[in-house]
């Protein structure tokens, strides 16, 4: 129903659409339609799925919305045939609550009260601006309810502004001025200008800019400190210059029934047309703002979700502490917690020796291969004093502990540790992050991770959406370990969730893992729609059939076996044999039948010559310079080696070890124009800075990563 105009906002073709909304409906998921349904979809990615699917729903919601009204209407015996053609042909929603406007069940309005007195007919003669005569007959509509002429007047004009503010034509005009020409005005809310809460809003104190257009960021500030009630917001055109085409539009001539028409306007512009287009506009212009932090926290939690894993190595994980101590654990190569302990090198106890005697004791006792430390309190100093004496035989990395305190007390950790308090469960977390981010931080509500602007000021439910589809698409663009992965991490496995991923994780437990895909079937309530939607993610190492282990789906097995015997080999022989590979015409398997395509067939190679690819690369790790601890051991134009840890529109922010991360403005990240930083630098990015502002008392930095 909605292909045409679907394919037209989005620049895709009609065919495309209708291919994506068919699989959508017979049950398959975005992140398996856009890796093995390429023909259909014509190579569509998941973005452009993803925005077909919304889209699509968006219009579903606002024709369901138009047979509301048309059904209200006409329950009122009020749905002409020009009303109903008008309201069945609107593509505007704006429009169409315009045209419902009149029709709207609310509560009595002086209008309402002037219609009871019998005051229409006055105002309708006042409004036709014909009869100049009628005001020096106000007294005719004296009555038991209309104590004066003057009352008479005025409930007319009460009437004028109800039908001046329910004019479609007045509204739209006074609509493209709001959206188009409003400022923003804000000032300190009364009583609030000298309050100590309120002066972090203090830039926004004597504020005014055109509202289309802002930076999101700027607008959530300025929202943020209207909702928590220090600043006093507006928005509005120039008044005059907006009433001028009204004017002419609804005043005939010069006249006292014009002078009272324009009263009454005046009194719908400020009683009812300004309120109603000013909360219409911020509301727009938040959307607007919402949907662009919204991306933004998406993209880092996208690059942090697939930032690069060290792999199954003996993990050494700290969770650091001053006067706590710092809480350590030691893992296995699958995550599994070992032993665990505290030490206490720093102040007050400060026992570095003892200290250093437990961790050389354990990394030589459990074949410790790498050593993760939070990047929380005493972060840098507990890296700085493990570097001292082990960075040489063992390599020390840094770990974004953003939200591990989160799963530290979640129900999930409770269920993995029922046994331990929060410091082992934080510290665990802290080591398997290192040995695989996204396996970890599934298991943690994605707006805890921490890295975005203003998400607790935004769409909560969009916000969530958005974020489940992130995580969604990540997990499956790496894919899974079938034997080893949790039901955190299955469960956002294409075609499974929550019920079928603890169905999975039983049956593995009672018959010691899975031999191969095609077991998946004997899964309980795992149905054949679901094997098909889940099977080409899951991986299962070892496996007699090779192709386990690999992104080529069990429907194209058969078209491998084929493929192989072509060039006269096994199925095991082709896997990395990039000559074999070399050799083989892909086009002669092409089969438009079996909806088998140049796509199809590019994918089946690229997996059968790097097999179990993993897409993130290898972890890296940062020393920070040891000569610099804290903001007083910075000077200007000093250049130090940072780590990304998060990304605005307006710029990035990089940790340089002194506990307060510095801001890259967008402006000084390149030197060539740019228009965000994802251009630039991803999340947990090593780079080179220069600092060039230096607050202490607000505790900011400024830094360049120009020349």
């Amino acid at each position: 129903m909605w292909e045409q105009q679907i394919a037209r906002d989005l620049s895709i073709g009609v065919k495309q659409v209708l291919s994506v909304l068919e699989l959508i409906k017979e049950g398959s998921t975005v992140p398996f339609i856009a890796r093995y349904r390429k023909e259909k979809t014509g190579g569509l990615d998941e973005v452009q799925i993803i925005n077909i699917k919304n889209e699509h729903e968006r219009l579903e919601a606002f024709q369901k919305r138009k047979e509301y009204i048309l059904q209200h209407i006409e329950e009122q015996g009020k749905l002409s045939p020009e009303l109903k053609k008008a309201i069945e042909s609107c593509i505007d929603s704006a429009l169409l609550e315009d045209l419902y406007l009149p029709y709207k069940t609310r509560r009595k309005t002086r209008a309402d009260i002037a219609r009871e007195k019998g005051l229409e007919p006055l105002a309708k003669t006042i409004y036709e601006q014909k009869e100049v005569r009628i005001l020096q007959n106000l007294k005719t509509f004296l009555s038991d309810k209309v104590n004066s002429e003057t009352e008479a007047l005025q409930g007319a004009k009460d009437i004028i502004a109800e039908w001046i503010n329910e004019d479609t034509e007045v509204r739209s005009h006074l609509r493209e001025q709001f959206e188009n020409h409003a400022l923003l005005f804000s000032k300190p809310a009364r009583g609030k200008k000298d309050d100590p809460d309120a002066q972090k809003f203090r830039d926004y104190f004597e504020f005014d800019q055109k509202l289309t257009g802002m930076p999101s960021h700027r607008f959530l500030a300025i929202m943020r400190g209207r909702d928590l009630g220090f600043l006093s917001v507006k928005a509005e055109p120039d008044t005059e210059k907006s009433l001028r085409n009204v004017k002419r539009k609804l005043l005939r001539g010069y006249n006292d029934l014009s002078d009272v028409v324009a009263e009454a306007l005046d009194d719908a512009y400020d009683r009812l047309l300004q309120p109603s287009l000013e909360n219409e506009v911020i509301a727009k212009e938040k959307k607007r703002a919402d949907e662009e932090a919204i991306l933004v926290f998406a993209l880092n939690a996208q690059q942090l979700l697939l930032a690069s894993p060290l792999g199954e190595k003996r993990v050494l994980a700290l969770d650091p502490g001053f006067r706590s101590g710092c809480k350590w654990v030691c893992l296995s190569e699958r995550g599994e917690l070992l032993t665990y302990g505290t030490i206490y090198p720093h102040e007050p106890q400060r026992q570095e020796e003892a200290s250093q005697k437990t961790i050389e004791k354990v990394i030589k006792e459990f074949e410790l291969q790498a050593i993760a430390v939070g990047n929380g309190t005493a972060g840098r100093e507990t890296l700085q004093f493990l570097q001292n004496f082990v960075a040489q035989s063992v390599p020390v990395f840094s770990v974004n502990e953003s939200g591990a305190s989160i799963y530290s007390a979640s129900a999930i950790a409770r269920e993995e540790f029922p046994d331990h308090d929060v410091t082992v469960r934080g510290a665990v977390s802290i080591g398997r992050r290192l040995m695989d981010p996204l396996a970890e931080l599934v298991k943690i509500d994605p707006k805890s991770i921490g890295v975005g602007q203003y998400q607790h000021d935004v769409n909560q439910s969009l916000l969530q959406d958005r974020l489940t589809d992130v995580v969604t698409l990540s997990v499956n663009k790496v894919g899974v370990n079938l034997n080893t992965a949790s039901k955190h991490l299955l469960s956002y496995v294409s075609g499974l969730g929550p019920a079928l991923a603890e169905k999975i994780v039983s049956y593995r437990n009672e018959n010691k893992g899975f031999g191969s895909r095609d077991e998946l079937k004997k899964v309980p309530r795992l149905g054949s729609k679901a094997f098909e939607q889940c099977a080409g993610f899951l991986r299962i190492r070892g496996s007699k059939n090779p192709l386990d282990n690999t992104g080529v789906h069990p429907e194209r097995y058969d078209l491998v076996k084929r493929m192989a015997k072509s060039a006269g080999l096994s199925v095991d022989a082709l896997i990395g044999n990039a000559n074999a590979w070399a050799q083989i015409n892909l086009l002669a398997f092409v089969d438009e039948k079996a909806e088998i395509g140049l796509p199809t067939l590019e994918d089946i190679k690229q997996e059968m010559l790097k097999p179990g690819l993993d897409p993130r690369g290898v972890a890296e790790n940062v020393r920070f310079d040891s000569a610099v601890q804290k903001m007083e051991d910075l000077h200007e134009g000093m250049t130090l080696t940072g780590i990304v840890t998060n990304m605005t529109n307006f710029g990035c922010f990089v940790d340089i070890g002194v506990k307060q991360d510095g801001l890259v403005h967008i402006s000084e990240m390149s030197n060539k124009f740019i228009k965000h930083p994802s251009e630039v630098v991803q999340l947990g990015q090593q780079v080179s800075v220069r600092v060039t502002q230096i607050d202490l008392p607000r505790k900011r930095l400024g830094l360049s990563m120009k020349n």
